[in-house]
C-alpha cells in the first residue's frame, strides 16, 4: 500500500509527464475536486478536466511541485503550472496551493487554491487585469470553464460510444 506522500508524488509526477491514467488511479472512486475556475467537480469530471487541460496544452505544459505536508489524513502541495493559455496564446504561470484529504489510501478531496484575478490577467490580458477581480467576471470564467468541460465530457462520451459500437460490430 502506498503512503499518502507516495500518492502525491505519483500524482504530480504523472501530471508532469501527461499521464492522466496514472493521475486518475490516485483518486478515490468518490473523490471530489474544487478550484476557483471550475468550482466543485466529481471524480469523473476532474479526471476529464486534467485530460482536457493536458490535451489543450499540446505538450507545452511544465509542472513543478513540492510537498509541504503529508500526514495520515491530509496533504499540502505547492505547485506551479507554466503554459500558453489556449484561447489567447498568452503565457501563464499559475502558482497553486493544493490541499488533500485521503481515504482508503487514495485522494478523496482535492482543493486547488490560486488567485483567479492574477490568473485572468495573465491568461486574458488587459480585460483580465481590469475586470478579473470582480465577482461578475470571475463567475463568467467559471461558467466558461464548466461549459468547456461539459462539452469535453459529451464529446468523449460520444467517442467512447462509437468505439464500443465499432468493437462490438467487429466481433460480428
Amino acid at each position: 500500500m502506498l503512503t499518502n506522500q507516495n500518492i502525491l508524488l505519483t500524482f504530480y509526477d504523472a501530471f508532469s509527464q501527461g499521464n492522466t491514467t496514472l493521475m486518475a488511479s490516485c483518486y478515490h472512486a468518490q473523490a471530489t475536486f474544487s478550484d476557483p475556475a471550475f468550482g466543485k467537480l466529481t471524480r469523473e469530471e476532474v479526471v476529464a478536466m486534467w485530460e482536457m487541460l493536458l490535451k489543450r496544452s499540446n505538450g507545452n505544459l511544465s509542472i513543478t511541485y513540492s510537498i509541504i505536508k503529508s500526514t495520515e489524513k491530509t496533504g499540502v502541495v505547492k505547485w506551479a503550472a507554466t503554459y500558453s493559455f489556449s484561447q489567447t496564446n498568452r503565457q501563464v504561470v499559475n502558482e497553486i496551493t493544493a490541499q488533500f484529504e485521503f481515504k482508503e489510501g487514495l485522494i478523496w478531496k482535492h482543493t486547488d487554491n490560486f488567485n483567479l484575478w492574477k490568473w485572468s490577467g495573465m491568461a486574458l490580458g488587459w480585460k483580465g487585469y481590469l475586470l478579473g477581480w470582480t465577482p461578475f467576471f470571475q463567475e463568467k470564467i467559471k461558467e466558461k470553464a464548466k461549459k468547456s468541460l461539459a462539452n469535453y465530457l459529451k464529446k468523449n462520451e460520444l467517442i467512447h460510444s462509437i468505439a464500443e459500437i465499432s468493437h462490438f460490430n467487429s466481433g460480428l
